[in-house]
């Protein structure tokens, strides 16, 4: 597996050789970003400089091209008054799911208030009710159902931190504190991401019901 510290120290020398004194934040998100990595994990990597031109992405470009394990890296781009001004909900898991690597994003949390949380809660459960009926009706795809489950489980993340006022990082803790509802989603997401077995018409029903639930509840 790629060492992604080394990966990180190589990746950070030559974001400031490109855009010098420049790079206001690096980060690191996904799987990398938690430490639980595998073998085809993507290098999800955000790069936030003082601003951001068409000019600056294509320099950017031209030096992920350079660099190995090209075809794993993904990641968010941005200039730094563009962050700063986005949209709130979705920085609760931007903020959360970020380790940083140079900098930091705590210039961020005044946006993060109960309002914005609610709001991911909301936005994110209806999203999840939308897709699960579509994929009911038309895809019956277990791929798309998995990748369901796991955006239910960055939901019950604002969930429970709404609940407790604590943002658990993995999933996997989410079982000791969270509520049965939620413990049931995220139970269900961690075995599927081991490898279990799908029950397509039995998980689409409970993942319809618990989103049904917080789309009302969230009013």
């Amino acid at each position: 597996m790629i060492d992604i510290t080394a990966w990180m120290n190589n990746f950070l020398r030559e974001v400031n050789k490109t855009f010098e004194n420049r790079v206001w934040f690096v980060g690191l998100q996904g799987s990398y970003g938690r430490g639980e990595a595998t073998e085809t994990s993507d290098i999800d990597v955000v790069v936030i400089l003082d601003e951001l031109s068409v000019l600056d992405i294509q320099a950017y470009g031209a030096m992920l091209d350079s660099l190995p394990h090209r075809e794993l890296i993904c990641g968010f781009l941005s200039g730094k008054n563009e962050i700063i001004n986005w949209e709130p909900s979705d920085l609760f898991q931007f903020y959360y799911d970020t380790t940083p690597i140079s900098g930091s994003l705590d210039e961020l949390l005044t946006s993060i208030d109960e309002a914005a949380v609610n709001r991911a809660i909301k936005i994110g459960v209806c999203n999840i009710y939308h897709a699960c009926v579509h994929n009911m009706l038309h895809e019956k795809s277990e791929d798309i159902l998995k990748g369901l489950y796991k955006s239910a489980s960055f939901v019950a993340q604002a969930i429970v931190f709404k609940q407790t006022g604590k943002h658990i990082k993995h999933q996997k803790g989410l079982i000791s504190v969270a509520f049965p509802t939620e413990q049931v989603i995220v139970d269900t997401f961690l075995n599927l991401k081991k490898g279990g077995a799908v029950d397509f018409s039995s998980m689409s029903e409970s993942l319809l019901v618990w989103s049904k639930k917080w789309i009302v509840q969230s009013n």
